[in-house]
């Protein structure tokens, strides 16, 4: 599998990440990459552990994941969701009943005493996947939206309220006692060759990863090019909400105004930026924020993409 012998650490969650973390497994191999997971995402539904962008990254490293939708297993049946719909509870955080099994096992390894990361190992190696894939921390953080409404959990603001009220702001609960993963802070005391930061949200998906106390400056001290690739096209998100997030916080919803969040929160973290060949006309612009940034063709639509653009992004920043 494996066509140079790379150590790569991606930072991930949700589709996009999931799809770019997907290619470069299938491009390098298990043993070159390392993907770090957000987990601030992470909530209890029905009394189950859900933690949606480790089973996402999970079913799309296994070749499980259900393509078309960009979330839960394919090949999937809802036997258990209609039930529960007959008994009048609101399913429209929908659970198939193959990806019931993965919050059952999850669930009971946690009342167990394991840790995140440890469920999280054996789920994997279960379905055959020897990319290692770590939790961002095995401490609880949990991301809550500011609205005029209130304040949302992720999941409500996002399945129950379908990103509907204005974000004010976004904070992160439990953050100030959480710790990054040990794993990945013990990866990053040694050479890599890169971080890539995938086209995954800013605000819900990186944020929280980058706020865990010590690790953006484990990052820049490890010396590898990090390089944040756009979840923006064309002034879209392909999915999610970032593209609303960014246009309620001011900023331009494009691959500058990315890349510029990045700059902005972030000094001198990023060494390169990768967005869309259909954006190539924002180049120089995000050039004159002191970055390398490189037009590539960032939207996958199928492995075959996802694959293209991890070679890609290797073969630009990695000598």
């Amino acid at each position: 599998m494996a066509e140079k012998s790379l150590k790569i650490l991606a930072l991930t969650g949700g589709v996009g990440g999931a799809r770019l973390a997907s290619g470069l497994y299938s491009a390098f191999g298990g043993s070159s990459l390392t993907c770090l997971v957000n987990t601030a995402d992470d909530f209890e539904y029905l009394g189950l552990s859900i933690s949606p962008d480790l089973d996402s990254l999970m079913y799309a490293l296994s070749g499980e994941s259900n393509f078309a939708q960009g979330w839960g297993r394919k090949d999937e049946s809802w036997q258990c969701r209609s039930a529960l719909k007959q008994y009048g509870v609101d399913t429209r955080f929908a659970l198939g009943d193959r990806d019931l099994a993965t919050h059952i096992l999850r669930t009971q390894a946690l009342r167990e005493g394991q840790s995140l990361s440890e469920i999280t190992a054996r789920l994997n190696r279960r379905l055959l996947t020897d990319c290692r894939v770590l939790p961002m921390t095995d401490d609880r953080v949990r991301t809550i939206i500011k609205t005029p409404q209130g304040e949302l959990g992720f999941q409500d603001y996002f399945v129950w309220h379908q990103c509907e009220p204005t974000m004010l702001e976004v904070h992160f609960d439990g953050m100030a006692s959480a710790r990054p993963n040990p794993a990945v802070m013990q990866l990053l005391s040694r050479p890599l060759d890169a971080i890539i930061v995938c086209p995954s949200n800013p605000y819900v998906s990186i944020h929280p990863m980058l706020e865990l106390p010590g690790l953006v400056n484990a990052l820049r001290a490890n010396g590898a090019p990090v390089i944040a690739v756009s979840p923006i096209v064309s002034g879209n998100a392909l999915k999610g909400p970032a593209a609303k997030m960014m246009e309620e916080d001011n900023r331009p919803v494009s691959a500058a105004g990315v890349a510029g969040w990045y700059t902005e929160h972030y000094p001198g973290l990023l060494s390169g930026f990768v967005l869309d060949r259909q954006d190539i006309a924002e180049l120089d612009d995000i050039q004159a924020m002191g970055l390398r940034a490189v037009a590539l063709a960032t939207v996958m639509t199928g492995p075959a993409e996802q694959r293209h653009l991890a070679t890609d992004i290797v073969a630009e920043f990695v000598d």
